[in-house]
């Protein structure tokens, strides 16, 4: 049964809080496609399935084994609930299909008893169904074969693993845009060094030397800097108070304004205190970043056809309109935050700002019009409410790009100064890298990764040392691995503790959201967890 309005905002309040309804929408839409369901897997799924992916679609050609029992905490639930644990010897998709079920009944989920590399041989295209594919403990080869084709069909492939007390992500998509990027300590977007006109006006329309101290003490603070910022203007050549000298001097301005009692002495106005306070950023410079202009200045900006993405048809719009319309700058914002005043002014404030949004949103909206238009699509291609978002977020704008895994894998195309610069520290995160990157080598000559039999731990020492020995002599890498390394990794024989596991499903799994939503921004694009030490590091590779 379908859940009403009201039942959905009860049980995902706490998430529609982060990412909203059409957030959530994104999510439900979304078709997941996990390979592998082992410990890492099932624990990725489980953090997807709760807040109500779609439909997942597992393939996995294994059958339970006792290991998977001994690390992963959904077989081990499936064993105790069937009593005498009949799961084992089953086909692990389908008794991890059935557990994560019983997690969100709002979810579709099926399931596919045939190994990634028999689909990859036989139907490739039985991966282009989906919005986003994650692979889990899978070996190189197949990790390449299945990158290029999901790369090919502009697929995100998110490749994860865990080894040992090692955690891994690799993220894997051509090009990722991003409108709400949600960035932390955002100023706020108040435009007091260039008002526009609407705001000039609202702003002269006070008169702070003649009003009464009621009014006097519940003017919004934007009005006071915005009054003081005038005659600061008249006094310095129109420029802002840049540095801590002048701004600590505007401050004192601001303070002479503060009404006095008839002994002389300063009110208690809170106002002029928030006005004080907020001096800092509400004098910063409205002015285009570099990483947005860069965007505005990409390729993908200059020729619109009619497969071009909604993404780049906006930010097209947008940056017309900041050429033609807005004076050089992006759209208004069209928020404030909360402030002390009285309601009356407040609002009245909030709406001088809430209406030139809905102004420029609709001369960008008659931009994406024309450029519909000219590429013979329908203006409705894009709704009223998606040019709206995208107006109000222009300034936080992301594109994320990464490299091909074939790109990394490349002797000619493989990242040495990254690597190098990061094998700095011997003990830093990249060497766990070049570690995992070995096993894989391990496993293409020997069939099996390194001490997964306990009686050859010492034997695959040797081995492993001239996998690790090879492959920097491939990269032309010269940087040194300790022994001790080796060592651990032999003695990890490949093992998938559920304690690391969980950490890497719930890392995953918020990663496969940001993409999934197109809310916040993803690594790019190479992850590692060491749990030894309780460090992580992302790398471009």
């Amino acid at each position: 049964m379908a859940l009403t309005k009201a039942s959905k905002e009860q049980k995902y309040d706490r998430q529609l809080r982060l990412w909203g309804d059409h957030g959530q929408e994104e999510l439900e839409n979304a078709h997941v496609c996990l390979i592998n369901s082992t410990a890492s897997g099932t624990e990725i799924l489980k953090n997807l399935v709760l807040p109500g992916i779609g439909a997942f679609t597992i393939v996995d050609g294994h059958k339970v084994s006792g290991e998977d029992v001994g690390n992963n905490s959904t077989c081990m639930q499936y064993v105790i609930t069937s009593l005498l644990g009949w799961c084992v010897f089953q086909n692990r998709a389908q008794a991890a299909t059935e557990l994560l079920q019983e997690l969100n009944t709002d979810v579709s989920g099926n399931f596919v008893e045939e190994s990634p590399e028999k689909l990859l041989d036989n139907d490739p295209e039985f991966f282009h169904r989906f919005t986003l594919v994650i692979g889990v403990q899978l070996p190189e080869s197949t990790c390449l074969r299945l990158g290029s084709v999901l790369w090919n069909a502009n697929i995100p492939f998110l490749v994860c693993r865990t080894y040992g007390l090692v955690g891994y992500m690799r993220l894997v998509v051509k090009e990722h845009t991003v409108i709400e990027s949600h960035p932390d300590n955002a100023l706020e977007d108040l435009r007091l060094d260039q008002p526009f006109a609407e705001l000039k006006n609202h702003i002269q329309s006070y008169d702070l030397e003649g009003m009464g101290k009621k009014d006097h003490s519940h003017t919004p603070w934007i009005i006071i800097v915005a009054k003081y910022l005038e005659k600061w203007f008249s006094e310095h050549n129109f420029q802002l108070p840049k540095n801590y000298k002048e701004k600590e001097a505007f401050k004192q301005l601001i303070r002479q304004g503060i009404l006095k009692n008839e002994k002389g002495t300063p009110e208690d106005e809170e106002n002029f205190e928030e006005a004080i306070k907020n001096v800092n950023t509400a004098l910063n410079p409205t002015k285009i970043s570099s990483g947005v202009d860069d965007i505005f200045n990409g390729e993908q900006c200059n020729d619109i056809t009619s497969q071009t993405p909604a993404f780049w048809v906006m930010t097209r719009a947008v940056r017309e309109f900041v050429q033609n319309d807005g004076g050089g700058n992006l759209p208004v914002r069209g928020s404030i935050p909360d402030m002390i005043a009285d309601s009356e002014k407040f609002i009245n404030l909030q709406n001088i700002y809430r209406e030139k949004a809905m102004q420029d949103a609709s001369v960008v909206s008659k931009h994406v019009e024309s450029l519909l238009q000219s590429v013979g699509k329908p203006s409705e291609s894009i709704s009223e409410q998606d040019i709206k978002l995208f107006c109000k977020n222009a300034a936080f704008l992301r594109v994320v790009r990464c490299r091909s895994l074939a790109e990394e894998y490349s002797v000619e195309t493989v990242n040495k100064d990254e690597i190098t610069s990061c094998m700095d520290s011997a003990d830093g995160e990249m060497v766990l890298y070049l570690m995992l990157r070995s096993v894989d080598r391990f496993y293409q000559q020997h069939s099996r990764y390194p001490g997964v039999y306990n009686y050859q731990v010492e034997e695959d020492i040797s081995k492993l040392k001239l996998c690790v020995n090879s492959l920097l002599q491939e990269y032309s890498l010269n940087v040194n691995v300790k022994d001790d390394y080796i060592h651990e990794f032999c003695r990890y024989g490949a093992a998938e503790p559920h304690t690391v596991a969980s950490f890497l499903g719930g890392s995953a799994a918020q990663e496969a959201i940001k993409i999934i939503t197109r809310q916040f921004v993803p690594f790019n694009n190479t992850f590692i967890y060491n749990a030894m030490s309780q460090t992580t590091a992302t790398f471009q590779l």
